[in-house]
């Protein structure tokens, strides 16, 4: 027996920043945060970063996309919806998976602020020498 889902469900990892995307079949409208997706996102470059997957598998505009995405600052958002994406179309159809592999977009960027050291102003700076 075949379970038919409405939906199809991904989660993205970016920074500190983490998406929850959902893909369903539609009119290829993009939501974050209940927010239209031009609204949420106004720089241009993360619009294209998160449209992405779409472009590789050839989906743009037949897939709507609805995404909660919280922490980290835009750029890190961006990059967890584009994640989520990819992973909710490789669960969608199993035929996508081996092009979003080669564009790179299933691997998590493992990339992350390096954490501040006790007895020092920051991650690797140091407190400055002083001679005399």
């Amino acid at each position: 027996m075949a379970v038919v889902l409405d939906r199809f469900y991904g989660t993205g990892r970016r920074k500190t920043s983490v998406a929850r995307v959902w893909i369903r079949p539609g009119a290829g409208r993009i939501v974050v945060n209940r927010r239209a997706f031009d609204d949420y996102f106004p720089r241009e470059t993360l619009r294209m970063i998160i449209e992405q997957p779409l472009q590789v598998t050839g989906t743009a505009g037949q897939l709507d996309v609805t995404a909660t995405v919280g922490g980290g600052g835009p750029t890190g958002q961006a990059g967890a919806v584009r994640h989520g994406i990819s992973r909710a179309l490789a669960r969608f159809d199993e035929k996508f998976r081996l092009p979003l592999k080669k564009a790179g977009l299933l691997t998590r960027d493992p990339r992350m602020r390096e954490r501040k050291k006790y007895g020092q102003p920051g991650a690797r700076q140091k407190f400055q020498y002083s001679k005399r």
